[in-house]
């Protein structure tokens, strides 16, 4: 099912189309995703939702071998995700997108940062980050395992996977 809704841009207040769409994700659960792109300034929104009723979960897959690469992965906007063996975390914030991908898609989301940052960075940032990109290129060539874990306070994230350990997730209080 798809449905346009109109609606302000948050950004720049002109009228643009909100996208509501349900998709079916075999043995997982129905999902909304809503999206709206600004073609006046080019703001972007997207977010995905179970929907279902969720509790907050912690996801947490091992990915040693290249098969574990096409898990699909449900983030949500509330969701976090962390890869320790990386020293990657990312967590929600304001301009935070929900997406539905893969582990590999979830590694060329942070490449894409990294990369950008590279631009930027002082030579010890840069000396950092191209350390990162090569250790991301071993991950994708399954030489080097890891472990994503996928966190939501909202329940409406989660990863696709018969190795996928599912637990209760309780937010630690700052």
């Amino acid at each position: 099912m798809e449905t346009k809704v109109p609606g302000p841009c948050p950004s720049c207040n002109t009228e643009i189309d909100y996208l509501y769409k349900t998709e079916n994700i075999p043995y997982f659960s129905d999902i909304l995703i809503i999206s709206a792109i600004c073609p006046s300034c080019g703001y972007k929104f997207v977010d995905t939702q179970l929907l279902k009723h969720g509790e907050p979960a912690r996801y947490t897959l091992p990915v040693e071998k290249e098969d574990d690469l096409a898990a699909r992965v449900v983030r949500s906007m509330s969701a976090s995700i962390e890869i320790p063996e990386l020293g990657v975390r990312i967590d929600p914030g304001p301009q935070c997108q929900g997406f539905v991908s893969n582990v590999e898609g979830v590694l060329d989301r942070i490449e894409q940062v990294v990369k950008g940052a590279l631009k930027w960075g002082t030579d010890v940032e840069k000396e950092n980050a191209a350390e990162l990109l090569a250790d991301i290129a071993r991950v994708k060539a399954g030489l080097y395992p890891i472990t994503l874990i996928v966190e939501d306070p909202s329940g409406n994230s989660g990863i696709e996977s018969e190795r996928v350990v599912k637990e209760k997730y309780e937010p630690e209080e700052e």
